[in-house]
């Protein structure tokens, strides 16, 4: 089955559940899920919707077309997305594995809904696991500058027409104008529960500020380190016994799980940003 999902958000007013859904059944669209949210605190309502497209009696555009009306006389920020279409998702990854080969295993069992095209280092220690796979690996070492390995960073993106970056311990800091330029399409997964240890080293200063529990957190790329708008996170238990190292072999199964949920909530649309907040709507099942 082919689905159009809509992502939607607007100021809070009456009537506008009632106008979106009408204008979908006056044109014989079978809605398979519907959730809505209201930030009362905030006065902004969201909203995501899931049609059967299988039978549509016009074409994608016409009907987008048609909607953007709709849309501006509600004030409506939307976007429309199509299932059957696999997002180009790049691996972007240093000297750790771990998040690569859980996110290359998942796509290929069919659970993320993508392609990977490419995978991107600044370090050669991941090429065998992409020669396993048979995905192309582009080593761009630091030691023509960051500027200059950036760039070609970027240009490999757009020749391969990427359409999500995904930092696998990716342990380098974007320039602000990779950032500006990618927006709301890269996803980091950091190992520690922010806003906790924000930068470098967090299990080293779990370990010395004596915590219980650590965690990861996927979010979207910000200009400030660690502090864009969060996805998903994840929380473990842990106590004295554990050193630095054993907190970050314990913690590699937190990052894993929580980038797969963060990168599978971006490839199937349940994902809204507002301000520095994200509202990710539940798996229907």
């Amino acid at each position: 089955m082919i689905k159009a999902i809509f992502l939607i958000q607007s100021p809070d007013s009456k009537g506008i559940l009632a106008s979106v859904t009408n204008f979908f059944s006056e044109r014989d669209f079978n809605i398979l899920h519907c959730q809505q949210h209201t930030d009362s605190y905030e006065k902004r309502f969201f909203m995501r919707i899931e049609l059967d497209a299988d039978d549509m009696k016009t074409t994608r555009k016409e009907l987008e077309d048609e909607f953007g009306v709709l849309a501006s006389s509600l004030g409506l920020d939307w976007s429309c997305h199509w299932s059957d279409y696999k997002t180009r998702m790049a691996i972007l990854v240093s000297k750790t594995g771990h998040c690569l080969y859980d996110l290359i295993s998942r796509q290929l069992e069919g659970e993320l809904n993508a392609e990977i095209p490419l995978i991107i280092s600044n370090h050669p220690d991941m090429e065998k696991a992409a020669n396993q796979f048979r995905i192309p690996y582009y080593y761009f070492p630091m030691t023509e500058g960051k500027e200059k390995q950036e760039e070609k960073v970027r240009n490999l993106l757009k020749r391969f027409d990427i359409d999500l970056v995904v930092l696998a311990r990716y342990m380098q800091i974007l320039s602000p104008e990779f950032i500006e330029e990618w927006r709301g399409r890269i996803i980091n997964i950091h190992h520690a529960f922010l806003p906790a240890f924000q930068g470098a080293n967090p299990y080293l200063r779990a370990y010395e500020r004596g915590v219980k529990m650590i965690g990861a957190t996927a979010h979207y790329a910000s200009e400030d380190l660690d502090q864009g708008p969060i996805i998903e996170q994840d929380v473990i238990r842990v106590n004295h016994e554990l050193t630095p190292s054993g907190l970050k072999e314990v913690g590699k199964d937190s990052e894993k799980r929580t980038l797969a949920a963060a990168v599978k909530a971006h490839l199937e649309h349940r994902v809204i940003i507002y301000k520095n907040r994200t509202i990710v709507f539940s798996v229907e099942r």
